[in-house]
């Protein structure tokens, strides 16, 4: 893992200076006679956001159609923290219960340590990711042993183009880089900015796969390059319907790399135990779902570098006819064989540097060979036929008896 936590070392200091005091004060309380109340919890995670339906009684088409849990033998991934920038991650949904890091609010809500979600999105994707398993729902992340580092800079999920969002965005993947993310995910759509691309070559250069949204298209708009998903080396992930066609809102693009479900979505809601259902779902979700794959991968290959993860996760996606297409990149993420495939690592050779291979092996080989020396052998036997015909003739003219050579007539 990369990075310190520096925070958790002040809040071990702090609990003890804390502890010390409530002794002290308990002391002096007992020799005063005064009645001193039992110290509650230091601090409790924001109760913020909606509210959500009963939790499912059957497994979501999403969870079905990717079956994480064939992965699970290998990995859960294990020691992978996967930064959510988005609307805030609710650490109290039984889903997200241990999993959510203390983390950092960019947009107005600095004491929730972004673990207020008033929109319920970040929400949603956390538990998609690494949703925890035991809850008695069969609903799970697809990485749910990994941690969520919570980054809000979204209030709502509303379409906005404000001009200070890109740079809170580059601010947020700066800060989670720092903080040890392995991964990060970005469900969101904001404005081509220097200091966005900046802050995303920042990350890719420290090692940090990072995953974002291929975004989605409103009624009549065109298919525009969203951002951050179209910078390069970033994984963008279009979605799929439940018969694994493309969903019609999701942009379509060359820089589409890879598909994951993406309508009719169900996740935690950030307040009580409830679950949130996004009929219309979205590409904000097929990110999080390939995040969960990329997070489990991270685990399995820890010396995998961005780039490689995201040649493995697309390389073992479930392609498409043509190999790869503008609509769902190379495929719908498959995150058993993201783990479990045997790749090459090293680098292709050059032109030329191997041997021809060897030639495949002909079953009839022996025969033809066969047949090859019948024919030789019978040629042979034809000349010699061929040859001894005449000796054959003169020998039976003669009754087989010895000739005599001519002699010569003299010359007188």
């Amino acid at each position: 893992m990369r990075g310190s936590y520096p925070a958790r070392g002040m809040a071990v200091n702090g609990r003890t200076r804390w502890a010390r005091s409530v002794l002290l004060c308990g002391l002096a309380a007992t020799l005063l006679g005064i009645a001193v109340p039992p110290p509650g919890p230091a601090s409790a995670a924001p109760a913020c956001g909606p509210s959500g339906s009963p939790a499912p009684t059957e497994t979501p088409w999403a969870l079905s159609r990717l079956d994480p849990a064939a992965a699970w033998r290998i990995t859960r991934g294990e020691r992978v923290t996967v930064a959510v920038i988005d609307s805030g991650v609710s650490a109290t949904h039984p889903l997200l219960r241990g999993q959510v890091r203390p983390g950092r609010d960019f947009n107005n809500l600095p004491t929730h340590e972004g673990q207020c979600d008033e929109a319920g999105h970040g929400t949603m994707v956390a538990g998609i990711i690494a949703g925890r398993e035991g809850t008695g729902s069969p609903f799970t992340g697809i990485a749910p042993a990994a941690r969520i580092l919570p980054v809000r800079v979204l209030p709502d999920t509303k379409r906005t183009n404000d001009e200070k969002l890109p740079a809170q965005i580059a601010q947020a993947i700066r800060w989670a880089v720092d903080q040890g993310a392995d991964v990060i995910n970005l469900s969101l759509v904001t404005l081509p900015r220097p200091e966005l691309a900046a802050a995303v070559e920042y990350a890719l250069d420290n090692e940090v796969v990072v995953v974002a949204a291929a975004g989605n298209r409103q009624e009549q708009q065109q298919n525009l390059p969203a951002y951050p998903a179209a910078y390069p080396g970033v994984i963008a992930v279009a979605g799929v319907d439940e018969q694994g066609g493309h969903v019609d809102s999701s942009v379509s693009g060359d820089y589409v790399d890879i598909a994951a479900p993406g309508l009719n979505i169900l996740g935690p809601a950030p307040r009580g135990q409830g679950y949130l259902a996004e009929p219309q779902g979205g590409t904000s979700f097929a990110a999080a779902y390939v995040s969960g794959a990329a997070a489990l991968v991270r685990a399995a290959y820890p010396g995998l570098n961005p780039e490689q993860v995201a040649a493995r996760l697309t390389r073992t996606a479930d392609n498409p006819p043509d190999g790869h297409n503008a609509q769902i990149g190379y495929g719908v993420v498959n995150p058993y064989r993201a783990v479990t495939s045997l790749l090459g690592t090293r680098a292709d050779p050059p032109p030329g540097a191997l041997a021809a291979p060897d030639p495949p092996r002909d079953p009839l080989g022996w025969q033809r060979s066969v047949a090859i020396w019948v024919a030789v052998v019978g040629a042979l036997l034809a000349a010699v036929l061929l040859a001894a015909k005449p000796i054959l003739v003169r020998g039976r003219r003669r009754g087989w008896r010895p000739g005599r050579r001519p002699t010569p007539a003299s010359s007188g």
